[in-house]
């Protein structure tokens, strides 16, 4: 997927004028926010987050241990597995098991990592189709392959008029306007990929090093047919996924899909283990790990490890005020909100997200919700600390910052300033008390508000006055 996340400003104006996205964005709130507050009721919410911290941690503090842990035993189970330093390379990897597996139709179930890649087009280039599976992202895929604008929901910013619109369009049939008709009408189309394609690529919640399996959790069943009808099957997921037991894995899917989705459990848990061995059934006849480095190693020991703790739930997202307000899109790559805002500039550089560590009001209600105890906002401020370090912000704002700082380290100037500060903004105000029209820095504020003006006093005036009176 393309990075345009110095196109953040910009495309978030846009998405804040466009009413019809502002209306289908409510369904956050009305849907998974109280959904996962319902969900979270019956368990300890702050123990098992304390759990699921500690787990991944250790995951990660050994990650090069239980990385080959996990691959000696899923080589012994019969896959294979291999190792991609850049989401290229990964690209690459999967487009040589193709190849050498004469592979020409793909089905895919929905996966981050392979957006990242930018997989589909890598395998459109060399003549394989590749075709989603998960409504979502098949619903985006047919719609001029539009990316998707959330990790859980892919098509979230789109409502049941504009899918109905689309599905007429394409599959040159009446337009429905039923939504369980309409998912009749996307499974009809879909079976016969699912029956005729030769290799199937997955995403992987998270690998299991004890087994070396893969765990894929989703709402459709789709992933099943994308591991049991063909032949190769093709996992792809980042290398910081993995977890040293099965009982690790449990108590994560205690959070997963109640911080999520908000249900106790997901309609679909697969554990996948190796191709299908002599005697049974169904399962693919060979079976493939592609783990991806792409940038996480480059967290590891840093400021920013406990971003490997995500467990790509959306929950930060689902609770964002400025996401709710611009969606995804505005954020200009595969990770929106504030994992993204963190992720992006980690993996792509600083200078290529430059206004995503702005993109958050530091309220603090990722961090609540965050079911591995990521600390979102911090992170956020520390990336800002390092945007100004590198001289990444423009010169206006690192001026005003600097003057700022000079004057509040000097008690008797600042009180002097800001008495004066509080004085003219109280006379900008009129009779009315409301600031119709600031300069410079406050501008972009008051072309969509009123400001309300200070009653003329400083907190340090009443703070010294009420003190005067106890």
């Amino acid at each position: 997927m393309q990075v345009r996340s110095m196109e953040f400003k910009a495309r978030a104006g846009q998405k804040l004028a466009d009413q019809r996205l502002q209306q289908n964005l409510k369904k956050l709130s009305t849907k998974f926010v109280t959904a996962r507050a319902d969900a979270i009721r019956d368990i300890d919410f702050d123990a098992t987050r304390e759990a699921l911290k500690e787990r991944r941690n250790r995951a990660l503090e050994n990650l090069d241990v239980w990385l080959a842990t996990f691959e000696e035993n899923a080589t012994r189970r019969g896959a294979t597995v291999l190792f991609a330093e850049t989401t290229a390379d990964a690209a690459r990897l999967v487009a040589e098991i193709a190849q050498k597996h004469g592979v020409k139709k793909v089905i895919k179930s929905k996966s981050m990592v392979t957006e990242e890649m930018r997989l589909n087009q890598v395998l459109g280039e060399m003549g394989v189709q590749s075709i989603e599976t998960d409504l979502g992202e098949y619903i985006l895929q047919i719609n001029d392959s539009e990316p998707p604008s959330h990790i859980i929901a892919p098509v979230v910013h789109k409502d049941k008029d504009e899918i109905a619109d689309l599905f007429a369009r394409v599959h040159h049939k009446p337009r429905l306007t039923e939504i369980p008709e309409m998912t009749r009408e996307a499974r009809e189309v879909l079976r016969p990929e699912f029956l005729s394609a030769d290799m199937g690529v997955t995403g992987g919640n998270f690998i299991i090093a004890e087994t070396g399996s893969v765990a894929v959790v989703t709402n459709e069943g789709n992933e099943g047919m994308c591991t049991v009808m063909p032949r190769v099957h093709v996992a792809v997921t980042g290398i910081e996924k993995v977890l040293p037991t099965l009982e690790d894995l449990a108590t994560v899917m205690r959070l997963l899909p109640r911080s999520a989705t908000g249900q106790a459990i997901s309609n679909y848990f697969s554990l996948l283990t190796g191709p299908r061995a002599e005697g049974e059934r169904d399962g693919p006849e060979h079976m493939y790990f592609v783990l991806v480095d792409g940038g996480r190693t480059g967290l590891i020991g840093g400021d920013f490890q406990e971003m490997l703790r995500c467990i790509r739930c959306g929950a930060c997202m689902n609770h964002c005020p400025v996401y709710q307000k611009i969606g995804g899109h505005a954020y200009g790559w595969v990770y929106p909100g504030p994992m993204g805002s963190v992720l992006t500039p980690s993996y792509v550089g600083l200078a290529n997200a430059v206004d995503l560590p702005q993109a958050a009001t530091l309220c603090g209600e990722c961090n609540r919700v965050c079911p591995a105890s990521i600390p979102l906002s911090d992170l956020l401020r520390k990336l800002r600390e390092k945007q100004m370090e590198r001289g990444l912000r423009p010169w206006q704002e690192r001026f005003a910052l600097q003057a700022w700082g000079y004057v509040a380290k000097r008690p008797e100037l600042y009180a002097f300033a800001t008495r004066i500060g509080a004085w003219l903004l109280g006379r900008m105000g009129g009779s009315n008390r409301l600031i119709a029209s600031l300069p410079m820095a406050g501008k972009g504020w008051t072309e969509t508000r009123d400001m309300p003006a200070p009653s003329g006093r400083t907190f340090r005036e009443l703070y010294k006055e009420r003190r005067a009176r106890s």
